[in-house]
């Protein structure tokens, strides 16, 4: 047997965490250098520009830091120059006025479908090695194993 099959389970687990940390990190390090070149734009900015997308009547600030995981400070600069590129609104409602609204404007919305494309072609791209019952297979092992670390992890 080889020097590969050898190795304790462990050892081989380890080395995964490490290749899918190595991919993601290098997945992302490349769509953010084509946001910046193709767009002008930032993978934040992406992002928060991708949750308004979903949610057409807008979210408050608290809802989009929770749905981004970040925290409201980060997503207030990043709401800063989206505002002022007049791609989002931000608008405190009657009945809150210390809760702001933030949604994407019509230009906002058009700009997100557009870079949106781009991104999703990038991304198919990129990952293109993969047939789609090899992605199936990936997807449900990727998701199965989000869901046992959701629902207990290492707790035991």
């Amino acid at each position: 047997m080889g020097a590969l099959a050898d190795r304790p389970v462990s050892k081989q687990r380890l080395r995964l965490w490490i290749g899918l940390l190595r991919t993601a990190r290098a997945i992302e390090a490349e769509l953010r250098e084509r946001l910046r070149v193709d767009f002008a734009t930032t993978l934040p900015q992406f992002d928060v520009m991708a949750a308004l997308a979903r949610k057409s009547t807008g979210m408050t600030m608290t809802e989009l830091s929770r749905f981004l995981m970040v925290s409201n400070g980060n997503v207030t600069g990043i709401i800063d120059r989206l505002v002022a590129d007049r791609l989002v609104l931000r608008k405190a409602p009657a009945e809150d006025r210390r809760a702001f609204i933030v949604r994407l404007t019509p230009k906002g919305a058009a700009r997100f479908a557009h870079i949106a494309k781009a991104h999703e072609g990038w991304v198919d791209k990129l990952l293109s090695e993969f047939g789609h019952a090899e992605t199936e297979t990936m997807l449900r092992h990727l998701d199965g194993l989000a869901s046992r670390i959701r629902n207990g992890g290492l707790r035991a």
